[in-house]
């Protein structure tokens, strides 16, 4: 450990340095080696920053890992710092290398968050007054207990952290805990939250369950994320090797690492999140509008919104890189001579656009009823460019469905709004015939771009 040294600062009065306490480990990691601790740069050794060749003219990424049972980095560490040079090649990627405290009984090394912030706080703060460099230059990323770290060490700098980006940020121990020992939207200029496993009651959830940023974004609702389970993972492992053979046991906490860098090495598509009061009301398409900071990007391009109250946004993703998919929409007037409610109906759409299709989607709707407008949402995986027709087929009901054992259910429709949330365009697909019926079991219904001035939905 390191003893006092003394800083001057122009005129001001000197002021006393202790790093003593300092446990943290600093990497300043290369593009050639992310995977290597090749080069240390130590709190009050000048030295060390000028031999660890640290760009003072660019941005500087402080990486904060979370607990490990292993106590070791895992996989996801070199993936992401490779990541952030392919996209910042100038830039500065420091790990913090804390792993003798998280790898600790869980509730242990959830307690020495606080010593390790005070850690990465004394750093920064060194860093911008001993080489004047600016806060406004430094993002950290911290990831489960790593993220608490972060904010942590953003409430005790002496000058503001330009942004904190919590992947995942850990639950239990937090989700009830004062702001001033976790992540907080006090703790940096821009704080954004990626939630993406926040299942079980909230004492229990292994990601935190409430906003805890400027900007919280809930990706498939947060709380399970696709190719997750264990038949997918077992697949991705026989696919990739067994260096994927950890995803099996925390693949939906780690996906917030995965969606970051996503955003880093697929510029040209970026993720889109909407803001959303429910995960009940963004399955069913009402949410899909960029009015008023409404949407936003996901990850590294996310745009800065800081309202007083955290806002919540949701989307969906596919199961592998590049998880983007494409939202849309869907609202159907259903129309029939008598009055009838039909539970837990399952459908096929097909989209087919100017650049691209995407068929057999499947939806399921809790409810459908006569004279009723309802509305839902479904994604697809490719980018399908101007939509042009929509079919929808209503799939027969099982064996068991006794309610349709006396004749066919049968809804006529007239026309289908949709409304697409990457473009914001809102289109109106008109019946070929002016009106048709949806009959359950039947063949699919085709509904194209209506003429004129009914091609737009002014209503949505």
């Amino acid at each position: 450990m390191f003893s006092c040294f003394f800083l001057t600062l122009g005129s001001t009065t000197d002021k006393k340095w202790d790093f003593s306490s300092i446990e943290s480990k600093f990497s300043l990691r290369t593009p050639g080696k992310p995977d290597e601790d090749t080069c240390l740069i130590v709190p009050g050794q000048e030295t060390s920053v000028s031999q660890c060749s640290f760009n003072h003219t660019s941005k500087t990424f402080v990486v904060i890992h979370g607990w490990t049972v292993i106590g070791m980095y895992e996989s996801w560490v070199p993936k992401l710092v490779k990541a952030l040079y392919q996209r910042e090649p100038h830039s500065n990627v420091i790990v913090v290398d804390w792993l003798s405290r998280s790898s600790l009984h869980y509730p242990d090394s959830a307690a020495y968050t606080k010593e390790v912030g005070e850690d990465v706080a004394k750093f920064v703060d060194w860093l911008e007054e001993q080489f004047s460099y600016s806060l406004n230059k430094v993002h950290l990323l911290g990831y489960s207990l790593g993220a608490h770290v972060a904010g942590i060490a953003g409430s005790l700098t002496t000058n503001k952290i330009n942004r904190i980006t919590g992947l995942d940020p850990a639950g239990p121990n937090f989700e009830y805990a004062e702001a001033s020992v976790r992540l907080s939207p006090d703790d940096a200029v821009f704080v954004d939250v990626l939630h993406t496993f926040t299942r079980g009651s909230p004492d229990r959830s292994i990601g935190i369950q409430k906003p805890v940023g400027h900007v919280d974004i809930y990706p498939n609702g947060g709380i399970f994320q696709p190719g997750c389970n264990v038949a997918q993972a077992l697949l991705l492992i026989a696919e990739g090797g067994l260096q994927d053979a950890d995803q099996l046991l925390k693949c939906s906490h780690e996906r917030s690492i995965h969606l970051f860098i996503d955003s880093l090495l697929y510029e040209e598509k970026p993720i889109m999140a909407y803001r959303c009061n429910s995960k009940e009301a963004f399955d069913k398409g009402l949410c899909l509008s960029c009015r008023k900071n409404r949407c936003n990007n996901l990850g590294y391009k996310a745009n800065r919104v800081r309202s007083k109250r955290g806002t919540k946004m949701y989307l969906k993703t596919r199961s592998q890189m590049p998880y983007k998919v494409y939202h849309y929409q869907v609202k159907i007037h259903f129309f029939a001579k008598v009055n009838t409610t039909k539970k837990d109906q399952q459908f096929r759409l097909s989209f087919y656009g100017t650049k691209d299709e995407s068929e057999n989607i499947a939806i399921s709707l809790p409810e459908i009823s006569t004279n009723k407008t309802h509305s839902f949402l479904i994604y697809t995986e490719v980018d399908i460019g101007d939509l042009l027709i929509v079919k929808i087929q209503w799939e027969k009901g099982s064996f068991l469905d006794w309610a349709d054992w006396w004749g066919t259910p049968e809804f006529g429709i007239q026309k289908v709004r949709v409304k697409a949330g990457e473009t914001q365009k809102k289109l109106v697909f008109c019946s070929r015939d002016g009106f048709s019926y949806l009959k359950k079991g039947g063949g699919a219904v085709e509904f194209v771009r209506c003429l004129g001035k009914n091609s737009v939905d002014h209503d949505s």
